[in-house]
């Protein structure tokens, strides 16, 4: 609880006054009301100098004089904190209407060519990504709480060829319930691909920063349950870390992201949450990797090329051979998830 009755903050020498007691001056701190009710008299407050003078006049020895000036408490009225507003969502049929046209969605474009086609729109459909209407070719990546109830979706537009985002001729970004415009939306955000945690309880969970690096890795590594932060500092309050209690956890952070993340460990842990680092990046990516900010999907793309390709590689980025054994990765021949039309390669540990 915070007092009502105060002495009056030092702004300046103005609000050092002549004491009445010593009558030295610019020595002397009076009474305030922070509600601006009560004006005390010019005696009420303290001197500054306490062994020499050591006067005080209190607020209560004035209400004792004057009782007619008594209010009801002297401390501040703590109001009740209204309940915190229920949290928004997005309409059902407008995350269903977007689950298609995948052939004219470039992020798809670009898992097809990586992936296979059967196997982007295996990921597209197990982590609800649609096609957004906003930019041509833009994709929305649905947030989707435990409930399966959408909290809000965030719209891209990436380029087809390098699966990177489109930041020219600006950052090709935005949100679902910025563009609807509902009057008193109260958005709270959720890790993206936070509704597949209760279909699998006992899977680690692998947290990235990007939502379409936890597509590609959730492929390439299947052995982890991969989710989004959305950003170096999304979803790590208290709120939305509750979903994660009782949890193995481990965390890849971007390059240079690192330190913010590994400040998140202690917290996470005091909730309960077995929590391990993935710093291999971060200790070992070249200045080139580091410029184009490569994140743990960046590097597994790499690591896909044919076994010829790979060793070319290697050979070239010594560090690439250092991620395989530090993961323990494998080339297989076959794909890790059955694919109908496509043949490709993938890692298991």
């Amino acid at each position: 609880m915070t007092h009502r009755f105060i002495l009056e903050p030092y702004k300046g020498i103005a609000t050092r006054h002549t004491c009445p007691e010593c009558k030295q001056k610019k020595c002397f701190s009076r009474y305030i009301d922070t509600d601006g009710k009560v004006s005390f008299p010019e005696y009420v407050g303290r001197c500054d100098r306490e062994q020499k003078c050591g006067y005080h006049f209190t607020p209560k020895e004035y209400f004792e004089q004057y009782p007619e000036q008594q209010t009801q408490t002297y401390e501040r009225i703590v109001r009740p904190v209204p309940p915190p507003l229920p949290t928004s969502y997005i309409n059902t049929a407008l995350v269903e209407r977007s689950m298609n046209r995948y052939a004219d969605n470039l992020l798809f474009q670009f898992l097809s060519s990586q992936l296979g086609a059967d196997e982007a729109l295996r990921l597209m459909q197990l982590y609800r990504v649609g096609t957004a209407n906003h930019w041509q070719g833009s994709t929305v990546f649905w947030q989707t709480d435990t409930h399966g109830k959408v909290r809000t979706g965030k719209i891209m537009l990436y380029n087809p060829t390098t699966g990177r985002r489109v930041k020219e001729p600006h950052n090709h970004i935005t949100w679902v319930h910025s563009i609807i415009h509902k009057e008193g939306f109260n958005l709270k955000q959720c890790f993206f691909g936070e509704h597949l945690l209760p279909t699998d309880e006992k899977r680690s969970v692998a947290i990235v920063e990007s939502e379409k690096s936890a597509l590609i890795a959730s492929s390439y590594l299947p052995q982890y349950l991969w989710i989004a932060s959305g950003g170096k500092n999304g979803c790590f309050r208290d709120d939305n870390l509750s979903v994660l209690r009782g949890r193995n956890v481990v965390l890849f952070p971007d390059l240079g992201a690192t330190e913010d993340w590994s400040a998140r460990i202690s917290t996470m842990q005091r909730m309960g949450i077995s929590v391990k680092l993935f710093d291999y990046l971060e200790r070992n990516a070249t200045k080139k990797q580091r410029a184009e900010g490569f994140d743990i999907a960046d590097f597994l793309l790499e690591m896909k090329q044919p076994q010829a390709i790979l060793q070319g590689m290697i050979a070239k980025n010594l560090s690439l051979n250092l991620l395989i054994k530090e993961l323990g990765l494998v080339l297989i021949e076959e794909p890790i998830h059955p694919v109908s039309t496509v043949k490709r390669r993938g890692f298991k540990l």
